[in-house]
């Protein structure tokens, strides 16, 4: 069916939040022929005991299906209407459209009204005359050492030891149950890091009383932070086995380890790769920085509004699938993260505003020169790197990388970036 834009009376009004509330009036003719033409498709499928398919009368479909008839038509009319109101007032949602109100009454006009959210309407003001200052990107001997540190526990290797106490870092297999009367419950194995907060801190403390192969019964307390909220400041009897302990031996950092670890002759060649890559990832966090700054000022001096629903998504996309999560617990999480949630929108919109303004979104040569560098450095072809993105779904990614990158690089010339001097 097809509605006449020209049969409704349609009114729409503004709220907060690019929300609308649009109201929308069908006449009862439209109606009761949109109810009239329902009947008649059914009554051409239907089958009754005493008439042949297809020549059951109208009138005895509108007496034995009425309501249910009448309800299937509304659905469909409402559908239509609404989408044909959208249509008159060019209005495009970006959010379900949730139903506030819905009147009908036989021979009476059908009334809705459904709320929305649409694409929110940027007008930026000010582009640039910011001063950024860009932090130092500072790597030393200590950081190179714990990037070292690091590579020798990768290559390290896990020796048992049967004397003595567990510490952290080590290794530990423990068997845990609960003390309740008399059971034969065996309890549940574990093996975990000490010192690396993957048990309760008192279990923990038990474990490091006992040398591999004793057990005893130990009091453990559930801390105020725990995730379990029914538990939280309880206290349970456990009985705790140390099934094993082991401890890790570390290579020598010499040369033989750094022609184990990749190709690199020395140490020292391995030691000068690991400063080459931390000086790029320093660097890369200086940008970041920096843009996140410039997108801050930008934001300030541009104020806007976005909607709900939009943040909404954004704060469960970052949270993901949590079926097994309490409900009230999901919620505290959407709550802690909604600021931070509507702060990203407003970034993802704002460059999307300068890039539409500013004919700086990422072209078919810009994607193609990336893939040929990204094809140079993996020592592969375009064809294959394209081929490769295409298939993972990445290209629209890199598509916006190199939007947001012109982006920025736009941004930046308007403004002065000013850097930090070194303490």
């Amino acid at each position: 069916m097809t509605v006449d834009a020209s049969s409704l009376q349609v009114s729409v009004e503004e709220q907060e939040r690019w929300r609308r509330s649009m109201s929308v009036t069908v006449p009862a003719s439209v109606v009761q022929q949109e109810e009239r033409r329902a009947a008649k498709q059914l009554a051409s499928r239907a089958r009754l005991k005493g008439f042949r398919k297809g020549r059951v009368p109208a009138k005895v479909i509108e007496s034995r299906f009425g309501g249910t008839l009448r309800k299937e038509a509304l659905d469909k009319l409402v559908g239509e209407a609404y989408r044909t109101a959208l249509a008159a007032q060019d209005l495009t949602p970006i959010s379900e459209g949730e139903i506030q109100e819905l009147s009908y009454e036989p021979e009476q006009d059908l009334v809705f009204s459904i709320s929305f959210d649409i694409q929110p309407q940027i007008e930026i003001g000010r582009l640039g005359g910011f001063a950024i200052e860009r932090p130092v990107a500072e790597v030393n001997d200590e950081h190179v050492d714990k990037v070292l540190a690091r590579i020798q526990e990768q290559n390290g290797a896990w020796k048992p030891v049967a004397q003595g106490q567990p510490e952290d870092r080590d290794l530990v297999a423990v068997r845990i149950k609960k003390v309740e009367g008399e059971t034969t419950d065996e309890g549940k194995e574990y093996e975990f890091l000490l010192g690396q907060g993957d048990a309760l801190p008192d279990i923990e403390t038990a474990i490091k009383s006992l040398e591999a192969g004793a057990s005893g019964e130990f009091d453990v307390a559930f801390p105020e932070d725990s995730p379990d909220k029914a538990r939280r400041g309880e206290t349970e009897r456990v009985h705790i086995t140390l099934v094993a302990r082991k401890v890790q031996e570390l290579p020598e950092l010499d040369d033989a380890l750094a022609k184990q670890v990749g190709d690199f002759e020395t140490l020292d060649n391995l030691k000068t790769r690991v400063r080459e890559d931390l000086d790029k990832e320093a660097g890369e966090e200086v940008e970041n920085v920096v843009r996140g700054r410039l997108l801050d000022m930008l934001l300030d001096a541009n104020p806007f509004e976005v909607p709900a629903s939009m943040v909404d998504r954004y704060a469960d996309g970052v949270i993901g699938e949590q079926p097994n999560l309490d409900p009230e617990r999901l919620e505290e999480i959407r709550a802690s993260i909604r600021v931070e949630a509507e702060r990203a929108v407003k970034r993802i919109l704002i460059i999307e505003k300068v890039a539409d303004t500013q004919g700086l979104a990422a072209t078919e040569d810009d994607i193609d020169a990336r893939v040929e560098e990204i094809a140079e450095a993996t020592a592969s072809t375009a064809a294959k790197v394209y081929a490769s993105l295409q298939k993972a779904g990445r290209l629209e990614m890199l598509e916006r990388e190199l939007t947001e990158r012109k982006v920025f690089d736009f941004l930046k010339e308007q403004s002065e970036i000013i850097d930090s001097i070194a303490p």
